[in-house]
């Protein structure tokens, strides 16, 4: 169904330039919506620290993109959840056709930023989570005491080699250059640490391993001399971190000019050139791609937004009313995500507010700023949920009885309640939800049934918003679903998901809260959280060196980020 309502400007795209975008169009009073297909956020939540954004000293990127959220969506911005396929963009009224439904607006803002580039060698793809990685937050403490390459010369490369010797017993840089191409204080983050080496002019050839990656092929590209690196002994794996640049996401945007390499080309106002559409941010052709440009990109693309349509609705009649915020600009916002984003993504929460992570715990797992969150979300609960633990005996165990009695504590419809191991009780629990790991909990619905929901591990860090969104999925209104796909996720057969996380992941919540909001839905379907952290054994088990990493009935695993219509085919082929 098509959705008639006419923007004034849609941004596709909510990284620091589409934020940045929706912020000063906001302001200006525009009638604006952000639709991005993934997470919130863009490529900085996959930064481990940001140290070099205007005025912070040092920031988790999803700390920041979170910030720029919340500002955006209190100058009335909306945001949808949805993959904008294809484009018509002449005309005074341009349309995007998402997924879900499409879009009108009168100006456009391109802000769809760019995926990580590959190294496109042998062995690459097929070691993709068995030691090939692109995202050291995610997946560097899978390699805790291992050997560790990054693969790259730029701020990318520099600052994730040194936060990987936090985890890895050695990280060496391999720069195809001669130098690092980012400036000095950036490339002496890498150069300064006592963990890091550093080879030059060195490209890697080829990867090879079986379970998984063991062995490596490096050229000089001076003097072309070959080495070969296997896996030192005891090890099982080594680390390969790439990181050597993007590619610029312009799927269907064939009408817009480009340069050689495919990334847009813009005027100083950002203009594109096809009137009315803009583009900002890594999208664009520009010889520096970072979050402060990005966001520079973002504000100027706004204000030629801006002009441009008030130019035009002046000369076609139209009356140029400010978009009113107020204190009640987020209900429309709430109200569009129950109504309009009809088929739930992982990543789409746009109807709870983000949760910030849970710091180490110190006595008090929740402060008072994210209870006064959360306080938002469980208002909308109207059925009871329990959080039943079956108790080992095990520290770990009591650390988790003291995260969920304080979790349960925040709201008259939630509970806490364990029972031991070896009760009978224990016992039945332990065989209706298939039990095998510790510390665990399972959510069971307002008659004190199981609804498929289990966390084994301690959801803190960003799993607190899988386990948020589980209580709404199952107490509350719910994350809304296409009913052609809720259809399809009610008709699947017994499913087991089981879903390796580590905790300091931006992407998995969202994989973790997809799997558990269809076990909500269909009694046949059960999901698991398992944090890799505290079992070890079940990552050798399944050689898993990258998570977001998700099973289904004991099948292959499924690396990365996945979309619940991506998970629900997966679940019907399985």
């Amino acid at each position: 169904m098509s959705n008639e309502h006419i923007y004034d400007v849609v941004i596709v795209g909510s990284g620091p330039a589409g934020l940045s975008a929706g912020i000063y169009a906001g302001r200006a009073t525009m009638d604006t919506l952000i639709v991005e297909k993934d997470q919130v956020g863009g490529q900085v939540t996959t930064t481990s620290v940001v140290v070099n954004y205007p005025a912070v000293k040092e920031i988790e990127g999803t700390a920041l993109m979170n910030l720029m959220k919340q500002q955006a969506e209190s100058f009335g911005v909306e945001i949808a959840h949805d993959d904008i396929t294809s484009y018509e963009l002449d005309g005074d009224v341009k349309t995007l056709h998402g997924a879900k439904t499409d879009y009108k607006a009168r100006a456009v803002i391109i802000a769809s930023g760019a995926q990580p580039r590959q190294l496109g060698i042998p062995g690459e793809q097929e070691l993709r989570g068995r030691g090939v990685a692109y995202c050291s937050t995610c997946d560097g403490e899978l390699f805790s005491g291992l050997q560790v390459f990054v693969v790259g010369g730029g701020f990318a490369a520099a600052e994730e080699a040194d936060y990987l010797t936090r985890y890895a017993r050695k990280v060496t840089v391999l720069v195809r250059g001669s130098r690092f191409s980012c400036p000095p204080l950036t490339a002496a983050r890498a150069l300064d640490n006592p963990k890091v080496e550093v080879r030059y002019n060195t490209e890697v050839e080829s990867l090879a391993g079986d379970d998984y990656l063991t062995d490596a092929t490096f050229v000089n590209n001076k003097t072309g001399e070959k080495t070969h690196y296997h896996v030192e002994d005891g090890d099982n794996v080594f680390g390969m971190f790439i990181y050597v640049g993007t590619e610029p996401e312009t799927a269907g945007l064939d009408v817009l000019d480009k340069d050689d390499r495919g990334y847009v080309t813009v005027d100083s106002w950002q203009r594109t050139n096809v009137p009315g559409v803009f583009a900002a941010g890594d999208v664009v052709s520009k010889p520096l791609r970072q979050i402060v440009t990005a966001a520079a990109d973002g504000a100027t693309a706004a204000t030629g937004a801006e002009e441009y349509v008030t130019a035009q609705k002046k000369r076609l009649g139209i009356p140029v009313t400010p978009k009113r915020v107020d204190a009640k600009k987020n209900e429309k916002t709430e109200k569009r995500g129950e109504a309009d984003n009809k088929t739930a993504t992982v990543g789409q929460t746009s109807t709870i507010p983000d949760t910030p992570s849970v710091p180490q715990h110190k006595g008090v797992w929740f402060s008072a700023e994210m209870k006064r969150q959360l306080a938002g979300v469980f208002g909308r609960l109207t059925d009871d949920v329990t959080l039943l633990q079956v108790d080992d005996g095990g520290q770990p165990s009591v650390e988790l009885a003291s995260f969920a009695k304080e979790f349960a504590s925040m709201d008259a419809h939630l509970h806490y309640r364990t029972v031991a191991a070896d009760s009978d009780e224990g016992k039945t629990v332990i065989d209706k939800a298939a039990i095998v790991r510790y510390p665990v909990f399972v959510l069971l619905d307002k008659d004190g049934g199981y609804t498929g929901v289990k966390f084994s591990g301690i959801p803190t860090g960003h799993e607190v918003n899988s386990l948020v969104l589980g209580v709404y999925n199952i107490a509350g209104p719910g994350q809304a679903v296409d009913p052609q796909l809720a259809e399809r996720i009610k008709a699947l057969p017994e499913t087991h998901i089981e879903i390796g996380v580590s905790l300091t992941c931006h992407f998995c919540p969202d994989v973790v809260a997809a799997c558990q909001h269809m076990a909500a839905m269909n009694p046949n379907v059960t999901a698991e959280m398992i944090d890799l952290g505290l079992f070890p054994e079940l990552r050798k088990e399944r050689k898993i060196m990258s998570v977001p990493a998700t099973t289904i009935n004991g099948g292959g695993i499924l690396f990365g980020s996945q979309t619940l219509e991506q998970l629900v085919a997966a679940c019907e082929a399985a």
